[in-house]
Parts: structure tokens; C-alpha cells; sequence
């Protein structure tokens, strides 16, 4: 199986994420791929979810925090801007305060805690997690490719679905038994007319948007995870730790791709001895990812004379992973 023949095999497979560890390619080949895709007349979207966005620099385009961005036809690119992000979250908490006690301005205090709170680290990542429901559940796309941050960051992710999904499915039935009282207390009282719970709502409305979200990184039928690995102990030894950490999120797994491979005929040509010596480690190690991952392996991508930037080597990078097309 290839990668090219995944695509035309699982056509609703249309949530496309590369794992793997920081530095490995993961962005390049979403952005390869995006292009390959589009350029078979899909209409895509590629977006990142890592702070330190870098499909600007691949794409050699300012799409920081301006939203779905046209960069050849039917190709989208994305890159979210957790900042501003935050501080639409601060100015609706303000909001809602001023409603909810009819005040003109916000106590000094409570000021300064909205500040506080923004600054906490996992408030990045709350803001990022939260615009890619947003993007998932808005819909308007073929394909929707996912530039992941590195594996730890990526668990983080798929923890936080769960973890906001209980949180939120407690509270949920904390509201729900509240109302049941009321609903009693009503009847009893003969007087009281129960208002709409906005708290309950806006809590099933998030509990929505998550089980959305999260329903489709486990979903076999429409997500594909391809995880990167390169032909180095470390890197395969995490790959297969981090596979099988994934697997307990019932994330559905679609094959291995190898990046960085120098072409082996090199050593036959007069080389370096440092290079000759980089070859055989590398095909030690290819060795060890075939058997290692044996069935799985979808693409074999080698190394590139320079940088991926620029559509001339993203459309050089798409057809060393999916071939001519």
C-alpha cells in the first residue's frame, strides 16, 4: 500500500494529521500534501495547531491570524493566532459580568484576575484548541489538514478533549438535578416560573462543540494519522512509544512515512567517509523500521538538496510522497 493509493482507497477520510517528534518534517508534509490534494481539484485546508507556527515560512506567505488564506487554487492555509484568541475570550468574560450585575465597568480586582488568568500557559492551547472546533465544526472544506505540534504537545490534545468532555459532562449533571429541584419547588409553590438555564445551555452548547472535535481524531472512517519517523534509534524508539500512547486514545492509525533518506547508490561514489558511514547507519536502521513497523510503511521520502519553502519544492516534496500526478 502507498501513500497515494490511501488517499484513493479511504476518499472519506478527510481529517489528515502527521505525528512524530519535533523537527522530523510534520509540516512540511501537511503542506505537501495539502498541495497534492488540491491539486487533484479537492478543496483543502491546512492549519496549525503549534504556537510556533511555521507553514508562513513554507508557504512563504503572512497568513499569521488572517484567517483561511487562498495560497493556489482550492488550497487554504491557516495559521491561528492564540493572542488574539485570548483576548476575545477576556472581552466576552468582561461582558457577560457587566449583563449578568448590571455594572458600568469592571471592579479593579476582578480586572485584575481576567488579566491574571490569560497568562496562565495552558491558555494558549485552550485559545488554539478552541478555533480549531471552530474551524472543524464551520465546515466548507474537502480536506482539513492538521500541522500537529510534536507528540507530547499532540497527547496534550487529545487528553484536553476528554479531560473538558467529563469536566463538562459532571457540571452538566449538576445543572440538570438543580432544575429538577426547581422544577419541584415550582410545583409546590405555585408561583415560580422556571427561566431557561443559559448556564446549562452554554455548558451542552461547549460539551457539543467538544465531542464534535474530539469524535473525529478517533474516528476511523474520516481521520487518517500518518506518524514520521526517520532512521535514527531515538527517533524510532519514541515513535513506537508514542504509537502506542495514541492507540489508547483509540487515535486510528494509517501508516508510517520515512523522511531524510539519503539515496544508498551515494556510497558507491567517491564520498566522505563521515557520509559513507552516515549510509550504513542508515540502512542498520531502515532495517530496524521495517521490521519494527513491517505492512505499514506508506512512503519513503528522501533527503532534499535544500529547504522545503516555496511551491516549486513543496509540489518537488508532494511527488517524492504521492508520485507524479
Amino acid at each position: 500500500m502507498s501513500l497515494a493509493k490511501i488517499f484513493d482507497q479511504y476518499p472519506d477520510r478527510r481529517y489528515i494529521m502527521f505525528g512524530g517528534k519535533g523537527g522530523l518534517g510534520k509540516t512540511t508534509f501537511s503542506a505537501a500534501t495539502s498541495y497534492y490534494l488540491a491539486k487533484k481539484g479537492k478543496k483543502v485546508l491546512v492549519f496549525s495547531v503549534d504556537p510556533q507556527a511555521s507553514l508562513t515560512d513554507i508557504f512563504q506567505r503572512d497568513i499569521f491570524g488572517k484567517g483561511p488564506t487562498e495560497i493556489i487554487p482550492n488550497l487554504y492555509a491557516q495559521e491561528i493566532d492564540a493572542d488574539h484568541r485570548v483576548k476575545e475570550y477576556q472581552q466576552e468574560i468582561r461582558q457577560k459580568i457587566l449583563d449578568m450585575y448590571g455594572m458600568e465597568q469592571i471592579p479593579e480586582e476582578i480586572e485584575s484576575y481576567i488579566q491574571a488568568a490569560a497568562a496562565e500557559p495552558a491558555m494558549e492551547e485552550s485559545a488554539i484548541f478552541d478555533e480549531v472546533v471552530d474551524i472543524v465544526v464551520k465546515g466548507g472544506f474537502d480536506y482539513y489538514v492538521y500541522d500537529l505540534v510534536p507528540l507530547g504537545h499532540a497527547l496534550y490534545y487529545l487528553s484536553m478533549a476528554s479531560v473538558y468532555d467529563a469536566w463538562i459532562g459532571k457540571i452538566t449533571g449538576l445543572r440538570q438535578q438543580m432544575r429538577e429541584y426547581d422544577q419541584v419547588a415550582a410545583v409546590i409553590q405555585r408561583e415560580k416560573e422556571l427561566d431557561e438555564d443559559a448556564i446549562l445551555n452554554e455548558l451542552l452548547y461547549i460539551k457539543d462543540r467538544i465531542n464534535k472535535s474530539s469524535g473525529i481524531l478517533t474516528d476511523k472512517a474520516k481521520t487518517a494519522f500518518f506518524f514520521v519517523v526517520t532512521a535514527e534509534e531515538m527517533v524510532i524508539k519514541d515513535t513506537v512509544k508514542a504509537a502506542e500512547l495514541f492507540a489508547k486514545f483509540d487515535v486510528p492509525l494509517s501508516g508510517y512515512i520515512i523522511n531524510r533518506v539519503i539515496p544508498s547508490e551515494l556510497k558507491e561514489q567517491s564520498i566522505p567517509e563521515y557520509l559513507k558511514n552516515r549510509i550504513l547507519m542508515q540502512e542498520h536502521y531502515l532495517g530496524v523500521i521495517e521490521k519494527e513497523f513491517q505492512g505499514q510503511i506508506l512512503a519513503s521520502v528522501p533527503e532534499m538538496q535544500r529547504d522545503v519553502t516555496g511551491l516549486d519544492m513543496i509540489d518537488k516534496m508532494a511527488r517524492a510522497m504521492f508520485g507524479d500526478f
